[in-house]
């Protein structure tokens, strides 16, 4: 760590010293081999999330334009997204076999703990993506699959949702001053139950696809109400203390998540609503209302998750130069995954071929970023940027500092008019 040592006076020249423990350079026990994955976080699970996020994004079903071939470049990825995630896990159950004290701490330290939900995102993700992938090419028993997965998925994330964030409540670790997006994460796997509806209930039978949405709806709008809420705190964080600083800006990435699933999920239960059942009057109108609710309120969703991909897009280009690889780096793919399936659906909504045109080139744009974040993620590890000691979730930093350290050119003016 670096030390400053007083007010240092103009033209006066200081010394800092850097422990050992966070250069990266020094050949520690701790970081060759096997034994870098004592430092393996919950974080690293932000990379099959993303991978299960594009394998959606490449299907078939999802997208305007296809080609011959899109259909296996999907399922590999997606098989891809299913040895990654195992990897992980490996990785992980040893890394706490190994190390046992790593699993308590893993689950206390602030930064580190707060990426846990990230497993589950995974989870939606594979779970979701057996509808494109599986069913159409397997018999009944894997639509029922779908459905005992989905209540099994619901039930666990709903109580991850309510124990992490009272953990968040009475946590003394954790400040509002360093609030980021990531604070969202624990109801987003929760929140992703209506995404998973969405793309499957249209696999199910009347009765189940009605139960599926219904339950799907009532935790997208949960999720999207939690974030809002917590999207005030960060608001007001921001507002007070600047901008995060520059290795924590690609997580303003994932508030753009919360509006982006919550269009595309609307959009997706309304497509899916069994047109057998007569709960509301005449099936054929109740679906044309739905639709049309369904449509003007994505719009809405759309239009927030634009926004604030704006303002993300635009604080990273600001710290473009003092950005280093993070796994947050992650959060530059799967929230904006999401904002291109909205916005594809949306113009399906529409039947806007122009704009649907649009939804193809970001897919193209959005997989050549994957891939260099790919890269940047191995070359991070080469050079032991990540995955040792002192450099990942593991350890605990700071965000709020006044907004003046930020633009000094401020400063001065200030200080020149006192």
């Amino acid at each position: 760590m670096y030390r400053r040592d007083g007010a240092r006076k103009r033209g006066q020249r200081t010394t800092t010293s850097i422990s050992p423990r966070h250069d990266s350079r020094m050949p520690e026990d701790d970081q060759t081999g096997l034994a870098r994955l004592q430092h393996l976080t919950w974080a690293w699970f932000t990379f099959p999330m993303a991978t299960g996020g594009l394998a959606l994004l490449l299907s078939p079903q999802t997208q305007p334009h296809t080609f011959r071939g899109l259909d296996i470049i999907g399922k590999v990825v997606y098989i891809c997204d299913l040895v990654i995630f195992s990897i992980l896990v490996t990785a992980m159950i040893y890394r706490f076999i190994r190390w046992p004290k790593t699993m308590r701490l893993s689950a206390t330290r602030p930064r580190e703990s707060i990426f846990i939900p990230t497993m589950f995102i995974c989870l939606a993700s594979t779970i979701a993506s057996i509808s494109p992938y599986g069913i159409p090419f397997s018999g009944p028993w894997l639509s029922v699959t779908y459905r005992v997965l989905f209540w099994i998925y619901y039930a666990v994330t709903f109580c991850i949702a309510v124990t992490f964030y009272l953990w968040l409540f009475i946590s003394a670790d954790l400040h509002l001053e360093d609030i980021t997006p990531a604070w969202d994460l624990p109801i987003f796997p929760f929140m992703l139950s209506g995404t998973i509806a969405s793309v499957g209930a249209s696999e199910q039978p009347p009765f189940h696809a009605l139960t599926m949405i219904v339950a799907g709806l009532t935790a997208q709008v949960l999720g999207f109400l939690v974030s809002s809420a917590m999207f005030t705190v960060y608001f007001r964080r921001m507002t007070e203390f600047g901008l995060p600083k520059p290795s924590s800006r690609p997580a303003m990435f994932i508030a753009v998540g919360p509006p982006a699933f919550t269009s595309l999920a609307i959009i997706g239960m309304a497509r899916a609503y069994p047109s057998q059942m007569q709960i509301f009057g005449q099936a054929q109108r109740t679906a044309q209302v739905l639709n049309i609710v369904a449509t003007v309120s994505s719009i809405f969703m759309w239009c927030l998750s634009f926004w604030l991909f704006s303002i993300a897009m635009v604080a990273c280009l600001l710290a473009a130069r003092e950005m280093r690889f993070s796994l947050s780096w992650w959060s530059f793919a799967f929230p904006n995954i999401g904002l291109i399936i909205a916005t594809i659906s949306i113009d399906r909504q529409l039947q806007s071929e122009g704009i649907l045109w649009v939804g193809s080139v970001a897919t193209i744009l959005m997989v050549m970023l994957y891939l260099f974040i790919a890269t940047m993620h191995v070359r991070a590890v080469i050079k032991h940027q990540i995955l040792c000691k002192g450099q990942d979730e593991d350890m605990y930093e700071r965000e709020a500092q006044p907004k003046t350290e930020k633009i000094p050119e401020f400063q001065d003016i200030r200080d020149a008019q006192c």
